[in-house]
């Protein structure tokens, strides 16, 4: 008899979810079936699924009717008859990657290098992400989902599901900070670091030995909360009062800083962003795992001579995830700073919609089916 479960779906570009009644899906291989306790909101969701076709053409969004949900934490209820290392009840957080499981890139653990990588519940980075749409069709905004073995990651007792829901962004930021090489008695700017992204990157650059921390936005009541996390190791700058590269120059004797992460959004300015990296000393570098759209004019000359080094980082490994996983376990990195607004499934336009700019990173907005 077949089994049926709740889904919000989006069945056309710009129109609202509906609530259906979808087939409850179940384990078979390497796969296991969660059941969803909370689901992430990206905060900008609503005018991705508005605009993303137009935005981002050459980055598909799964074919419609379709499940979103990018950040989803849950129990798992079923394993796979070839699962090893996982158990129904255990605790864990779903990343949405997925790959083909077959490439170079894959057999190394980086399968966001894949050729066919792709956002689950979200968008692809490749025009054959449909084959993995349909191999695993669910989002987070549903009751169950099925996800592969290698996208799970079993969270600690002392991790709620609600702060679950933040490791894409965390995990986004924790891995651009490892490519940052040894960043203990460094100074780094976050630009955008009181946005969800930016907050995270914040909290592991404390965690991981950043001295100095140049914090930028614009919101300067979201900053002065920012700089409250640890008064003597942030300084912070609106956006609103000058040049970013001015001001971090003469916090520093003209030299600049080490580091940069840009965590900006996609209607972010260029100029902005260009500006920031201008800030980093000789031989800083700089990586980007923000989502700012447009072509940015470089001097490729001032960044040979220079020394400097600009990379490009999307997402984690679930290797990461772990990672993390322990760090909330052992106290080394403390989430108690984030609040959360919940809605009920049935609900999920109306919290789309309600989404707000104005508390920052400090607020995750979720779903619970």
């Amino acid at each position: 008899m077949t089994e049926w479960m709740r889904a919000a779906r989006m069945h056309a570009v710009g129109q609202p979810m509906t609530i259906d009644r979808v087939e409850l899906p179940t384990a078979r291989g390497t796969d296991v079936v969660v059941e969803i306790k909370a689901c992430g909101m990206v905060p900008n969701l609503g005018n991705v699924l508005a605009n993303w076709p137009s935005w981002c053409p050459h980055l598909p969004l799964p074919q419609l009717p379709a499940i979103f949900g990018l950040d989803p934490a849950g129990v798992i209820s079923e394993v796979g008859d070839q699962v090893i290392g996982l158990s129904p009840g255990d605790r864990v957080y779903v990343s949405p990657v997925r790959s083909c499981g077959a490439c170079p890139a894959c057999h190394s653990g980086q399968r966001t290098k894949c050729g066919h990588f792709t956002f689950n519940g979200y968008f692809g980075f490749q025009e054959n992400s449909q084959t993995l749409y349909d191999m695993y069709p669910h989002g987070g905004f549903c009751e169950y989902m099925r996800a592969p073995q290698y996208a799970i990651v079993k969270i600690p007792d002392n991790m709620t599901f609600h702060q679950a829901t933040r490791l894409g962004y965390m995990g986004t930021a924790y891995s651009a900070l490892k490519k940052c090489g040894v960043v203990s008695g460094k100074s780094m700017l976050i630009n955008g670091c009181s946005g969800t992204l930016g907050l995270g990157a914040l909290l592991f650059a404390l965690a991981m030995g950043v001295t100095r921390i140049f914090g930028i936005g614009r919101n300067m009541a979201l900053l002065e909360r920012v700089k409250a996390l640890a008064p003597h190791r942030i300084e912070v700058f609106s956006t609103d009062n000058g040049s970013i590269s001015e001001w971090v120059r003469s916090r520093t004797n003209g030299e600049g800083c080490n580091l940069m992460l840009d965590t900006l959004g996609a209607v972010a300015s260029l100029e902005v962003l260009d500006d920031a990296m201008h800030a980093v000393k000789r031989g800083g570098r700089i990586v980007n795992i923000g989502g700012t759209v447009g072509k940015l004019p470089i001097d490729v000359k001032w960044l040979m001579d220079e020394q400097m080094e600009f990379i490009g980082s999307v997402w984690f490994t679930t290797a990461e995830g772990y990672e993390i996983a322990e760090m909330v376990r052992s106290g080394t990195i403390d989430l108690s700073i984030l609040e959360y607004e919940v809605s009920p499934l049935e609900r999920i336009n109306e919290a789309i919609s309600g989404i707000s700019s104005g508390r920052g990173g400090f607020t995750s907005y979720l779903i619970e089916p």
